[in-house]
């Protein structure tokens, strides 16, 4: 008989992801950061708002487009108001959506995605201490599941290393010695280890 204990963490990036575009002044491809602030421009009833972004070598500036043409009854007043006092949390939030970035055809730097993962329970991600049952030479298998909602582009030996506590050594052997075996669902990482319960 098999028994599955499903574990879950997200993987959440700690900050904005940044641009890779060719910057007019250092006239070659450079990293462009968030500046956390925006750039409101009113013409009339019409709005239009971008986040500013910089470049990181030279500080040339890069608009990128959140609301263009819009009249003022289209956007909620209390987020108008955000954009003319440059929260920071805002502009992080439009900072990690990739939406905002494929709508504005912007290139993200993935070599350097900085992020965090969160469990969504206490339980240890390795070992069989959370797992209890009484049936004698059973199957159990753990499952981890990594929530990859942002769609990070990121290497899943790397991800699993750092959930399991192993080097990526260590997580190679076990994959060949199949203790562990990971696949990949719509972007998210499943990792299941397997073990029998003998007592």
């Amino acid at each position: 008989m098999s028994y599955v204990r499903k574990i879950e963490y997200r993987i959440i990036p700690d900050q904005s992801f940044k641009v890779i575009r060719k910057c007019a002044t250092c006239n070659k491809k450079t990293r462009f950061h968030n500046s956390k602030r925006f750039r409101v421009n009113a013409n009339g009833n019409k709005i239009d708002v971008w986040l500013i972004y910089n470049c990181e070598k030279c500080k040339h500036t890069l608009n990128l487009t959140i609301y263009e043409r819009k009249t003022s009854s289209q956007i909620a007043s209390k987020e108008v108001q955000r954009f003319l006092e440059n929260d920071e949390e805002l502009a992080e939030e439009y900072g990690k959506s990739k939406g905002f970035f494929n709508n504005n055809k912007a290139e993200i730097y993935w070599e350097d995605v900085s992020y965090v993962l969160q469990p969504r329970n206490n339980l240890s991600a390795y070992g069989n201490d959370e797992l209890v049952q009484e049936e004698k030479e059973a199957t159990f298998v753990k499952r981890i599941h990594v929530l990859n909602e942002y769609g990070l582009h990121l290497r899943a030996d790397k991800v699993v290393s750092e959930i399991l506590q192993i080097s990526r050594s260590q997580l190679k052997k076990l994959i060949k010695e199949k203790k562990i075996f990971l696949t990949k669902e719509h972007g998210d990482l499943m990792i299941d280890i397997p073990f029998i319960n003998k007592d």
